[in-house]
């Protein structure tokens, strides 16, 4: 059995997952306004990634007996000042997921549910991908500059991601 404020904490990580897509989809927006299709598509798969990060937590929640509880998602961000500032400001948040999911797994070490634990394990792994990817792209931004060439060239290889597979 799932402890009560275990319950709580994975319903809240279902609606910083649902923020996170929601997030990427804002971004997605911003570089689409921007005629950045490549940037935009990048995005649009994250987001859906992220709906399934938040399903696979739905689903585990469900299956140990617990009640899914959905709250409230607030509105993001949908300005940023260049393609540099959207993926900077995907790597802290890409940062903060990680910070929030390591403290899901010292709570279920704490309530000794190795259930959660090791269901933690599979996010905590690809968090370090998450990350790396998005300190990747920031990096070949700076690299970059303000050269539109450049730009343009990075637009049509991110416009080439293809989604990954759901979720084990």
């Amino acid at each position: 059995m799932i402890s009560d404020r275990m319950q709580k904490a994975l319903n809240e990580h279902v609606d910083a997952e649902t923020f996170s897509a929601y997030l990427y989809f804002s971004m997605a927006a911003h570089f689409d306004h921007a005629n950045l299709p490549g940037f935009a598509h990048w995005m649009k798969v994250q987001a859906q990634e992220e709906l399934q990060h938040a399903l696979k937590t739905y689903d585990f929640i469900n299956e140990r007996g617990a009640r899914v509880r959905l709250g409230a998602i607030e509105a993001p961000d949908s300005e940023w000042e260049s393609p540099l500032a959207v993926f900077e400001a995907a790597l802290a948040h890409e940062r903060e997921v990680t910070e929030r999911i390591y403290k899901l797994a010292d709570l279920a070490e704490a309530d000794r549910d190795r259930a959660t634990r090791v269901f933690l394990e599979w996010f905590i792994s690809e968090q370090v991908e998450e990350e790396s990817t998005a300190d990747g792209i920031c990096q070949q931004l700076r690299m970059i500059e303000d050269s539109p060439q450049a730009i343009f060239m990075l637009d049509r290889e991110l416009g080439q991601r293809q989604p990954g597979p759901p979720p084990p």
